[in-house]
């Protein structure tokens, strides 16, 4: 499958460009980035193509792999999938919940796959984890820490300007509840406050009854920097356990996810119209830390 590359930024070279590469069924064919300069290195960096236009690059690929800021992420890939292609998109799919909701129908619309990468999820740990307790069952509450301290020297995710802008809330947000969801399911109502920073508190009643809490942030103080995860219910207490942290890998495991869609296998679990789910539980947060109002998620798009 010939796939396309959308981003040049670190990300993509942790993850992307080097997963693509490697994959013994892809071909990566192109680079397209918003400094013409770092995507044409990148590029010969692998052997591929620089492409100076969004739209000839879609329509030269199979499907398109994004590792770009969610404001720029949502209109390519609402574009790709009305071109036909499949969806390789990075997370949150878009910060606004039409925008995520619009592209999961045009992927259905248009009947492409679609994955998005939330890392963890495709961590083989993670994923034994999370199989293991939805067969259990019976969980009434999570908690989940994902407090992070990016903005500093040695941090190449710290020079990102939306990360700065939207801080902890959409970047780590995503991560949180794609652990929290699979077991928990739907979220029905939110409530978030806004501490210090950029730190982020959310309270969450699933349709289930059940409950969960995340704190969030990107600019926590170094030492408190923390990554901790909880289930509890009627089989005790269950703590999700570290995985190991290794990009390109768990990148390589969602392409052959997404891949085996494409052939007409089984859909990605972490799918466009998941994606959609997970953007619009944040822009319900969103709107209650801003406005100190308790938010259904119904009445939030």
């Amino acid at each position: 499958m010939r796939f396309g590359l959308f981003g040049t930024g670190p990300w993509a070279h942790l993850a992307h460009a080097p997963a693509l590469a490697a994959h013994p069924e892809v071909e990566f064919a192109g680079v397209w980035g918003r400094d013409a300069g770092r995507a044409a290195g990148l590029a010969a960096e692998y052997g591929a193509r620089a492409y100076s236009d969004v739209d000839e690059l879609i329509a030269e690929v199979d499907a398109v792999a994004v590792a770009l800021p969610p404001d720029v992420q949502a209109p390519i890939a609402l574009r790709a999938a009305r071109a036909g292609r499949h969806l390789l998109l990075d997370k949150p799919v878009a910060t606004v919940a039409t925008e995520a909701a619009e592209i999961a129908q045009a992927v259905e619309d248009h009947d492409v796959a679609s994955v998005v990468f939330f890392t963890r999820r495709f961590a083989p740990e993670i994923a034994g984890f999370l199989d293991d307790v939805v067969a259990i069952g019976g969980w009434s509450e999570a908690r989940v820490d994902h407090l992070g301290s990016i903005f500093t020297p040695d941090n190449p995710f710290g020079a990102s300007p939306w990360r700065r802008e939207r801080g902890g809330l959409w970047d780590v947000g995503p991560h949180a509840l794609a652990l929290v969801l699979p077991v928990l399911g739907p979220v029905a109502e939110v409530t978030a406050m806004s501490g210090e920073r950029d730190l982020t508190y959310l309270l969450l009643r699933h349709g289930s009854g059940a409950t969960s809490r995340l704190t969030l942030s990107v600019d926590a103080p170094p030492a408190a920097a923390r990554e901790e995860a909880v289930f509890a219910g009627e089989a005790g207490v269950r703590a999700v356990p570290p995985a190991l942290w290794k990009p390109d890998v768990a990148l390589g495991t969602a392409l052959d996810q997404l891949l085996r869609a494409a052939a007409g296998g089984p859909g990605p679990e972490c799918d466009a119209r998941f994606g959609a789910t997970v953007t619009a539980v944040l822009a319900a947060a969103e709107l209650s830390a801003r406005d100190g109002v308790r938010v259904r998620l119904d009445e939030s798009r």
